[in-house]
């Protein structure tokens, strides 16, 4: 089986790091429990500026590495590729950011999976220029059976491919959104991913 797994928030808790920063940088008490949309400017109610400096703060190499691994993600998909699967990351975040995000995979015993930047979000306008690792048109070359992904705003990158089973990490940004399709599943955690899939 071919895998797609996103970065931030499947993997890591990035979310609960940005409910401390933006504490840290703006005296804003927004615990992550209510953080009710994935567009964290719209979630902590930031003006322009505010946004761009959190969101540089949080793509400088030292905060990277800090993010916490989600619990179960590194177990879970080392198990698939000791099965053989073909597993690879496609994350939003900057190309800028490919470094640290892969030195941050090796450190978690997640040296053998590929990591592609994609431009799902919008967001190289925070680092100038730079490029993506991945283009759009040679991502939707790629063939994937299952998807695990938290963000409402990345379903859009699936609709080519109509057989796809996503698997939809439950989160609080997602916690009211519509699934475009009976292919979607919310899922609780990494255990509940894995069976799901394979119980499928």
């Amino acid at each position: 089986m071919n895998i797609y797994v996103d970065f931030d928030d499947c993997l890591c808790e990035t979310a609960r790091y940005f409910s401390k920063l933006a504490a840290e940088l703006f005296n804003l008490d927004i615990p992550y429990e209510q953080i009710k949309f994935f567009n964290l400017q719209k979630s902590f109610s930031l003006n322009d500026d505010q946004y761009e400096e959190m969101m540089i703060k949080g793509h400088t190499p030292e905060v990277l590495l800090s993010y916490e691994e989600t619990p179960g993600a590194i177990q879970t998909i080392n198990s698939w590729i000791d099965k053989g699967h073909d597993v690879k990351i496609i994350t939003g975040r900057p190309s800028s950011a490919y470094e640290a995000s892969r030195e941050w995979l090796n450190q978690h015993g997640l040296e053998r999976i590929e990591l592609f930047c994609l431009n799902k979000y919008g967001r190289e306008n925070f680092i100038k220029g730079r490029t993506f690792g991945l283009e759009l048109e040679d991502y939707y070359k790629m063939h994937f059976d299952y998807a695990i992904e938290d963000s409402p705003s990345a379903f859009k990158f699936f609709n080519h491919l109509p057989d796809l089973k996503v698997m939809v990490f439950d989160r609080p940004w997602n916690q009211n959104c519509e699934f475009p399709n009976q292919n979607y599943k919310r899922c609780t955690d990494w255990k509940n991913i894995n069976d799901t899939i394979f119980k499928q």
